[in-house]
């Protein structure tokens, strides 16, 4: 474990935007690339992407070769999940479904030490370096430098939105336009649907009210990104690894039947 500052924490209290990606494909070399690219972050997704075993620890790995932050997105419901993603050396949490200020406090909680929350300590991990580089010194690193993310993903969420945002701990939030779409009765991800624009919006600016980084994926069109830049999203998830091989894959291939024509 290198222990150092958060290079994300600190693009965010210096103004700066921040640009990752996310990856469905758990492949080590993926994360080390995202790394050598010059990108902040990467999400690793286990909401979606189911996975809870060693792979973890290596994508973590990766990401510590190749100097990339990596995100861990956690399953909703259980309280062990932030400590476990920070004890095998996740850059940062992202919570997801946070409806209330009281959900985003407990997820506060379970990732700060006492007397701020109430972490279990052991340093027998890999962000403790298995006891080499344990005790005060890295509970205090871990309190100050592995940030702690929401997800504001539905029409419940947006009606509380300032007061989750204004939470002691919680570092940025990530705005999901597709669960949002679900929670309207869309039945599908619109999101360039008025209310979906509108829930963006507020998101935008109670993190911009409480000093907070709000999180965007935008994929990889350079006007709809100049866009939300515009609108103040400070947080740019490109396109997730899978996305984009498949659409340069695609687009080649359009390409080069072009030139048989």
């Amino acid at each position: 474990m290198i222990r150092k500052p958060n290079k994300v924490r600190e693009k965010l209290e210096r103004g700066e935007t921040v640009i990752g990606t996310v990856t469905y494909a758990w492949s080590p070399t993926i994360v080390e690339v995202a790394g050598l690219a010059g990108l902040d972050f990467i999400r690793i997704d286990c909401e979606h992407s189911w996975r809870q075993d060693g792979m973890a620890d290596n994508l973590i790995r990766a990401a510590a070769i190749s100097d990339i932050v990596p995100l861990m997105r956690i399953d909703g419901g259980s309280p062990y999940l932030p400590m476990k993603a920070f004890e095998i050396g996740a850059g940062g949490i992202i919570a997801i479904d946070i409806n209330s200020p009281e959900e985003a406090e407990e997820v506060v909680r379970q990732a700060k030490f006492p007397p701020t929350g109430i972490r279990g300590y052991s340093g027998q991990c890999w962000s403790g370096g298995w006891g080499t580089m344990a005790g005060k010194e890295w509970v205090e690193w871990a309190d100050r430098e592995q940030l702690v993310g929401v997800m504001i993903e539905s029409s419940t969420a947006i009606k509380q939105v300032e007061e989750i945002l204004a939470v002691e701990g919680v570092d940025y939030a990530l705005f999901g336009p597709a669960d949002f779409s679900m929670s309207i009765g869309l039945r599908g991800p619109q999101k360039n649907h008025p209310e979906i624009v509108d829930g963006l919006k507020a998101t935008i600016a109670a993190a911009h009210k409480y000093n907070k980084g709000i999180m965007l994926g935008v994929g990889s069109n350079i006007e709809q990104i100049k866009k939300y830049k515009e609108m103040g999203v400070n947080m740019f998830e490109l396109g997730s690894d899978i996305a984009v091989l498949k659409n340069v894959w695609s687009k080649t291939k359009e390409n080069l039947l072009e030139l048989n024509k």
